[in-house]
């Protein structure tokens, strides 16, 4: 990908680590940024450790990993991506957060430099508006596992260029995505479709229909799904779950996006699914189911 020989990925949670693994494995070498350095060289660790699990499990080797940690700088300082021609934004769901990013980013970057953002569910019109290229700002929405998942959703906004598009679709086709086009609308496809149903089959749990084990069971084995939904709330992680249904609840006023009484209690103890080791299930430290989480009904 001779146009995008180096890419910015902001910042290193576990989004950033995803997306800055899949793009330096294509031979692509990327800066990855955070406000502090220690968190930026704690992301590139733990893409480390990732690596190591798909040595184990024989999906790659050594060398391939040597590989891939070797095309991932960490950094703190923005002057470090003045010159890049791709930036790509992986912060929290926070529109304030990423309006102030973007506009930062504008103002640094050169003018044909192209914005990315992983939103799951705002406005990229909106993050445009606080830009002067708002013809090169465009949604590029990943999935979780990043390396597994194989599409990511383009999303163009009102004044995306079609030269803009055109590029990310390249790009997407060198990550070995499969890219499907998006025009603007909250939650897109997939968070929109999913989000429902994840939110239902908590109620589902909440009112001690059923335990999360055959929740999952039954949706897995009814429709041929790889996890059950409580089982990928867990892996998306629970605030970020409810980030996403508070925006689309805001957005389209619709109940179905209200989020379960019980996703807000658990976010409320700190029981975000695998990052935090206990969500719907607890983990152990590589993320592997260990049991059912004791109390999580009501």
């Amino acid at each position: 990908m001779a146009a995008y020989n180096r890419i910015c990925v902001v910042v290193a949670g576990s989004m950033g680590q995803g997306i800055s693994r899949v793009i330096a494995a294509t031979g692509t070498e990327v800066i990855l940024m955070d406000k502090d350095l220690n968190l930026a060289v704690k992301g590139v660790d733990a893409i480390s450790d990732a690596l190591d699990r798909e040595i184990a499990r024989w999906g790659i080797t050594e060398s391939e990993k040597r590989a891939i940690l070797a095309r991932i700088e960490p950094v703190c300082d923005f002057k470090a991506i003045k010159n890049v021609r791709m930036v790509i934004e992986a912060i929290p769901e926070d529109l304030e957060a990423k309006r102030l990013l973007f506009a930062h980013l504008d103002n640094i970057c050169q003018p044909d430099t192209i914005i990315v953002s992983n939103t799951s569910t705002l406005s990229i019109t909106e993050l445009a508006a606080t830009t002067n290229r708002a013809d090169r700002v465009i949604g590029l929405h990943f999935l979780k596992p990043v390396h597994r998942v194989p599409i990511v959703e383009i999303v163009r906004g009102l004044k995306t260029s079609d030269e803009t598009v055109e590029a990310i679709r390249g790009f997407a086709e060198q990550l070995d995505k499969t890219p499907v086009m998006v025009y603007e609308y909250p939650g897109f496809i997939t968070t929109r479709i999913i989000v429902p149903f994840l939110n239902e089959a908590m109620h589902v749990l909440m009112e001690g229909i059923a335990s999360a084990e055959d929740i999952d069971t039954a949706m897995k084995l009814a429709f041929g799904l790889e996890m059950g939904p409580l089982r990928l709330a867990d892996m998306i992680g629970l605030d970020e779950l409810m980030h996403w249904m508070e925006n689309l609840l805001h957005e389209l006023s619709e109940h179905k996006y209200n989020p379960c009484p019980l996703l807000r209690k658990m976010v409320r103890a700190g029981h975000l699914g695998v990052k935090t080791g206990k969500g719907f299930y607890e983990y152990d430290e590589e993320g592997n189911v260990i049991r059912p989480s004791e109390g999580v009904k009501r």
